[in-house]
């Protein structure tokens, strides 16, 4: 019986990748130290997954910043901006494109469907001229080959790539993308041809759009991109592999009759409805790709549950049919739970991060061939018992406070005209009000402190006295760029102080390019002991005589920002969540912080992909936003943050989640956001579209930033418009965000002058 990895981590198990990107970036290593580091953790991870004895291992999976942006580079579809000239895409081009430099901006960065991942947004129309512009993926295959390993070569498909694009700047929003089908394909045929060239006998078309609602025109493309693709693929086995969600009987209907196709990839753990489609008709002599480990969660498999599923299909597709796999690529996971020291052996028995993922790949495999490891399967079966029957998950207060939540709607007693009337009184802030979002530059000095605190080689005493002096610091630096409402800097570990979370040494998971998170583990029911930021709000706030802000992260984005319990329903975990954080904002008002943020970035992320989905998760979404603040003061302005999503479709959820003021990303999104108040929305709470993109090193000019001023004030209140970068600032250095703060800050007094001037 065989196994398959859909996709695998590249920053590797001590982020390499991540230290690698970014000495090259700062010009302190070469191209070739770079591609040395890329080379030892391909090399790496495909002798793993053959030591492990996978069969179907993938190859072109690994990538500098993500798939999409490569695949824009293999069909040469690079914006005119970045003056490419043609010929093999370099690093100078490939990086401009994902990050901007001095002159241009970045191109558009949003969330991969519905997870943390995100991805550079393709920027296509009429006359863009496409070209086969990198060969990265046959190179892989080859140094794979050269190292003795035989790699299923996996390329984004050509209509899920187009579906993922947007239309260019200067082409009609109405432009069919779909459209320029025939213009890729001919580059598809090429390197196809140079893979079975190479010595391919499998390829893998990675096409997760079928598993979104689509209609009609967009199926048959699906259809009409194979069909042409046939001949080309002859002679090659092809897998199409979908992953997140169900697929509609409409689109499971068009996969299994794509022309040249060889085998399916379903993703059976979100999946759970495909599984019928399967059983009811599934085209003989094909293979099943069956993914049944979970590609984004870090909790063991249930092996004896996965086995059972497993030979039901086997009963279907036939023995020889059947493949074993992953739901989805493993880069959502984090690396090797051999790497965490410091996790109590009871949770780490519960646990299996992408490493760990491979083994039950082959153990599942094996047990179907008839070789099952009864040992191993005896200890699988003994956590699973284990994590279900442990008292430190279950909290019965909890649980009890979570369901006396029912029955009320939890929205504040007065309305937002009227509390931001009450606010300005006491806050008396200028119009066009600045602030900043999120953390400020983490220094290599308070990187040092807090690593020797948690290691114990410092005293708390002397802790606290120098992220005291640190807050300083930056209440200093923000005084001095006069801006009006400022942030506390030092509270972003406040969730390591809830119960029901454990947290890793090197869990890391790759966000964006170099970026990586560490995800806590949500395994009990959730509470807050004790204050956890109050102390440090405080602190700050006695710093100085303007506005600090307490920062708090929101339900919905720990929620979806965590590994979380897959023993109970999302959001009977959230509800506990905003419980937490209701009693931490109480606190927060109690000690005079009168400006509480509680971040909402993610609560776009975890929209579900199917429409018909989307109606529950927005109502416990928004609820659990608002039971956290309902007991505030009129005059404590709570403040909610949102990034790097499409939020035109749920905008009417985002008014009801009744936050004082919202800031939300604009900039690198060309704008999008705009659209939806030029389309004749309302909004009356205080609202912030970033001005500036700081996932970029490029400082824009004052004339930019009041250029994107005006342009909101077209279509805003000015009483409500407040300024502010996209997001927080903790990717970038000090000698990036002072100046770009610096222009922020004299863009809005330029536009407050004028503004007063023309009354």
């Amino acid at each position: 019986m065989a196994s398959h990895i859909v996709g695998y981590p590249r920053m590797g198990p001590k982020r390499e990748l991540k230290f690698a990107l970014e000495s090259f970036w700062d010009k302190k290593s070469s191209a070739e130290d770079l591609k040395k580091v890329a080379a030892d953790l391909r090399s790496s991870i495909w002798k793993q997954m053959s030591g492990a004895g996978i069969k179907y291992i993938p190859s072109n999976t690994f990538s500098y910043y993500d798939q999409v942006l490569d695949t824009t580079s293999m069909l040469g579809a690079v914006p005119p901006r970045y003056n490419w000239t043609g010929g093999e895409i370099g690093y100078d081009t490939y990086f401009s494109m994902a990050r901007g430099n001095a002159s241009v901006p970045a191109m558009e960065m949003t969330k991969w469907f519905d997870t943390n991942y995100h991805f550079i947004v393709p920027e296509l129309g009429p006359d863009v001229k496409f070209s086969y512009a990198s060969h990265k993926a046959v190179d892989e295959f080859k140094e794979a080959k050269a190292l003795g390993v035989d790699t299923v070569p996996v390329l984004i498909g050509p209509v899920s790539y187009l579906l993922l694009s947007k239309p260019a700047k200067g082409v009609e929003k109405t432009f069919s993308l779909l459209s320029l089908l025939p213009k890729i394909i001919p580059i598809y045929k090429e390197v196809i041809s140079e893979l079975k060239a190479a010595g391919a006998s499998w390829i893998q078309f990675d096409e997760p759009t079928l598993v979104l609602d689509l209609d009609s025109q967009q199926l048959q493309a699906f259809t009409a991109a194979y069909a042409d693709l046939e001949l080309t693929l002859s002679g090659l086995n092809v897998l199409i592999e979908t992953y997140f969600a169900d697929l509609t009987p409409e689109a499971y209907n068009t996969l299994i009759g794509l022309k040249g196709v060889t085998a399916y990839g379903l993703d059976l753990v979100r999946g759970t409805q495909t599984t019928d489609l399967v059983k009811k008709d599934f085209p003989k002599g094909k293979y099943l790709f069956a993914g049944v480990v979970d590609g984004r969660n870090i909790w063991a498999n249930d092996l004896a549950s996965s086995l059972s599923t497993l030979q039901a299909l086997e009963a279907v597709v036939g023995k020889d049919k059947l493949v074993v796999s992953t739901s989805c690529s493993l880069l959502h996971t984090a690396v090797d739970l051999v790497n965490e020291t410091k996790l109590d052996d009871e949770i780490k028995s519960w646990l299996a991060f992408a490493a760990q993922k491979v083994v039950e790949v082959n153990a599942l495999a094996k047990a179907l061939a008839g070789q099952k490891d009864e040992a191993f399967f005896s200890s699988n079966a003994a956590a699973q018992a284990s994590r279900k029957s442990s008292p430190r998950v279950t909290n019965a207060a909890v649980q009890k406070a979570a369901d006396a939540l029912k029955g009320s709607d939890h929205r504040r007693a007065t309305n937002v005209s009227a509390r931001l009337d009450a606010q300005q009184k006491k806050l008396n802030l200028p119009i066009l009000p600045t602030t900043t979002i999120g953390s400020f530059p983490q220094t290599v000095e308070l990187r040092r402190v807090r690593r020797e605190f948690k290691a114990n080689k410092i005293s708390e005493d002397d802790y606290v006295k120098a992220i005291k002096e640190e807050i300083k610091k930056v209440v200093n630096l923000q005084e001095e760029l006069d801006i009006d409402v400022l942030r506390n800097d030092m509270v972003e570990y406040f969730g390591e102080q809830l119960s029901g979370f454990a947290f890793t040494v090197n869990g890391w998971v790759q966000s964006y390019g170099s970026r990586c998170v560490k995800p806590p583990i949500i395994y009990g029911d959730v509470s807050r002991p004790k204050a956890m930021t109050v102390f440090w709000s405080s602190t700050a706030q006695s710093m100085t005589k303007r506005p600090m802000k307490g920062m708090l992260t929101g339900p919905v984005t720990i929620l979806n920002w965590s590994f979380v319990r897959n023993d109970q329903p999302r959001f009977e975990t959230c509800y506990q969540i905003a419980l937490a954080i209701k009693d931490e904002v109480e606190d927060l008002e109690k000690a005079g912080i009168n400006v509480i943020q509680i971040d909402e970035a993610a609560l776009r992320e975890g929209l579900p992909l199917r429409k018909s989905e989307h109606a529950f998760y927005l109502k416990w979404a928004v609820h659990s936003f608002r039971i956290t603040n309902c007991g505030v003061k009129d005059t404590t302005q709570i403040h909610t943050h949102m990034c790097y999503s499409n939020f035109n479709d749920i905008i009417h959820s985002i008014i009801d989640m009744d936050a004082d003021v919202i800031t939300i990303e604009n900039s690198r999104s060309d704008e999008k956001l705009l659209s939806v108040f030029r389309e004749g929305v309302k909004y009356g709470a205080g609202i912030g579209p970033g001005v500036y993109d700081i996932h970029s090193p490029r400082i824009p000019s004052t004339e930019e930033i009041a250029d994107r001023i005006n342009k909101m004030l077209a279509v805003l209140e000015t009483n409500i418009l407040w300024v502010n970068p996209d997001c927080g600032l903790k990717t970038r250095k000090y000698e990036e965000v002072k100046p770009a703060l610096n222009n922020m800050v004299a863009a809005a007094k330029q536009l407050r002058t004028k503004l007063a001037s023309a009354k």
